[in-house]
């Protein structure tokens, strides 16, 4: 299939649409204070390596790892959106270059783009207030939104697709995201392009362990590699 085939761009939020300037591990350091775990330990650090890691994945998931039972792990997410959600308010966070622009580009191709999150609903509403971004996508999904399960799993890949009936097959799907999570998401839905940038979590050799058929220096590079 050639890439001018592809009819849904399902693009990740933090990292790859939105430069956030490392908010995540600020909210992260409150999560981890509410829960008794104090910066400068060798458990927060660990704590911090196991976020890094799994940037992209569902951040309820994230927390069910690292503290165990569902109260403490939604005491941790709690704390963390509210922290992500008063920076976000702050105007920390801005745009990736050419974001924007690259979303018009793509629907005036004739293309649906979706906006997707690892966030909680109230979160990835906060950050498209923020931006101003409310009205730009048709629609926006996070985990909740396609049955609770996040990256990697690829349930909101196919929910963009079930939902927006853009495309004809899965393979006429373009998934971009900075991590490796991103890139399972997109490998396992089987779209038809998968493609890694560098402006946010993870390098080029782990966007392509994880699958990326494209590693691409930012979103904006993106109609180049559908053209």
């Amino acid at each position: 299939m050639a890439h001018t085939d592809i009819r849904l761009v399902v693009l990740d939020m933090a990292g790859t649409t939105v430069a956030d300037g490392g908010l995540v591990e600020r909210a992260f350091d409150t999560a981890a204070r509410e829960l008794g775990v104090e910066p400068g330990t060798d458990d927060h650090a660990d704590k911090l390596a196991y976020v890094r890691a799994t940037m992209g994945e569902s951040k309820i998931s994230v927390f069910r790892h690292l503290f165990g039972g569902e109260d403490r792990a939604q005491r941790a997410n709690a704390a963390f959106e509210k922290a992500y959600g008063e920076l976000v308010d702050g105007g920390l966070i801005a745009p990736v270059a050419g974001a924007r622009e690259t979303i018009e580009e793509l629907l005036a191709g004739g293309r649906t783009v979706v906006l997707t999150t690892g966030f909680a609903r109230v979160t990835q509403d906060a950050i498209l207030d923020a931006l101003g971004w409310r009205d730009l996508v048709p629609l926006t999904l996070c985990p909740a939104d396609a049955g609770g399960r996040g990256r990697p799993y690829p349930d909101m890949v196919l929910e963009a697709f079930l939902r927006t009936k853009a495309a004809q097959s899965v393979r006429q799907i373009a998934v971009a995201g900075d991590t490796s999570y991103d890139m399972l998401s997109g490998v396992r839905a089987g779209a038809g392009l998968v493609a890694g940038v560098l402006t946010g979590a993870h390098d080029a050799d782990a966007l392509r362990a994880a699958g990326a058929t494209h590693v691409l220096g930012s979103v904006a590079e993106l109609p180049g590699a559908l053209a």
